[in-house]
């Protein structure tokens, strides 16, 4: 890429009278003097620990990820050991992540891996885009700092970073705004080293150019920041227009039985907490009455503790947790169901909610 001249216009904003270092250059040199390097994805570098890592991140803070993907890559070290795991003890190392769809989606991903690839991940950004869950940014991490090839990326920090140095105005989710990052990502990313300059501009997004409080003065590419030129970084990117997240109802049944077990049943793999295990649901007082018959379920007594609210991407869910004792002779021989003890480990994927009320329990039996 040459060098920018004096005089330079970029979104119709003059820039300092003087030369400029290729963007990726500047960069390159912030990395190699701040960027992180220490991370545990970024230690035996393969494509399977870099994919693993792009969709813990996903959403999710680094120090939020690092715990689970020690743990998830002791169970786990391979992409093999990943498809012939039960799906159960994928989703049960994943309790508490959220977004669990993404999963599910590693589950099946390692599953096409071993089926259609023999066992490796293929090479190019087309192909990776055909695997569960891996969009074209998540692709591009894989090739880019996996198999160093030339391969652009646009995770959060990346349209942060390139919506600020290009005032590029709107909401990155819609398609005229992403298709202008996307190009931009593409033609400032290098030839070479291009692995390095992956982590770097992830990097900048995640240290210097933040949502909140960016440090501008100490940012590699601020001297044609035209967001930094404005005054306005904080303006950048749109945000997503906002909409009242509606509100539904359920009724959690904590059924508790003369052992001092609960019952859980697994949800069907699609959906919200698709594949994990969680109380038995009801929106109301008729259709608890229909899981009572369902089970078999004879209620000895019953308390209704207060409502409580867990808020997913798209809705607000207000439960209350209806605690029912049954009688000792009560027997559930369904699939998908289990009675357990609250104060016993178990393997088994669990929405937070649950296992937080699972917990609370755990002096019951």
């Amino acid at each position: 890429m040459n060098k920018m001249q004096s005089g330079a216009l970029w979104g119709g904003k003059p820039f300092p009278d003087k030369e400029l270092t290729p963007f990726s250059d500047r960069l390159l040199n912030w990395f190699d003097q701040y960027g992180r390097k220490d991370l545990p994805w970024q230690q035996d570098t393969t494509p399977y620990r870099v994919w693993l890592s792009e969709i813990m991140l996903q959403q999710t803070q680094v120090s939020t990820v690092i715990p689970y993907f020690a743990r998830f890559t002791a169970a786990f070290p391979t992409v093999a050991k990943l498809a012939a795991a039960p799906l159960d003890e994928v989703l049960h190392l994943w309790t508490g992540l959220g977004y669990y769809a993404r999963a599910r989606n590693l589950h099946k991903a390692a599953k096409k891996v071993m089926e259609e690839y023999g066992g490796e991940f293929p090479c190019s950004v087309e192909e990776l885009c055909t695997l569960p869950g891996i969009g074209r940014s998540t692709a591009g991490a894989i090739a880019s700092i996996a198999l160093g090839q030339r391969a652009a990326i646009l995770d959060g920090n990346v349209k942060r970073v390139l919506a600020r140095h290009r005032a590029i105005e709107g909401w990155p989710g819609q398609s005229r705004v992403a298709d202008q990052l996307w190009q931009l990502a593409d033609q400032l990313t290098p030839d070479n080293r291009v692995n390095h300059y992956t982590q770097a501009i992830m990097d900048l997004g995640a240290t210097l150019c933040t949502r909140t409080r960016p440090r501008c003065i100490e940012c590699p590419v601020q001297t044609d920041c035209i967001a930094f030129h404005q005054g306005t970084p904080q303006d950048y990117p749109g945000k997503k227009p906002r909409k009242a997240l509606p509100v539904k109802r359920a009724l959690l049944l904590i059924f508790l039985d003369d052992k001092g077990r609960l019952l859980l049943e697994q949800r069907p793999p699609s959906g919200i907490w698709g594949g994990l295990w969680c109380f038995p649901q009801a929106e109301n007082e008729k259709e608890l009455e229909q899981i009572y018959e369902r089970y078999g379920i004879k209620p000895v007594s019953r308390q209704d503790a207060p409502e409580r609210r867990h808020t997913f991407s798209h809705f607000h869910l207000d439960y209350t947790p209806v605690h029912v004792r049954v009688a000792r002779k009560t027997r559930v021989a369904e699939q998908n169901v289990n009675w357990i003890k609250p104060s016993v480990p178990v393997k088994l994927g669990l929405p937070a909610p649950i296992k937080a009320l699972i917990d609370e329990l755990s002096g019951l039996d």
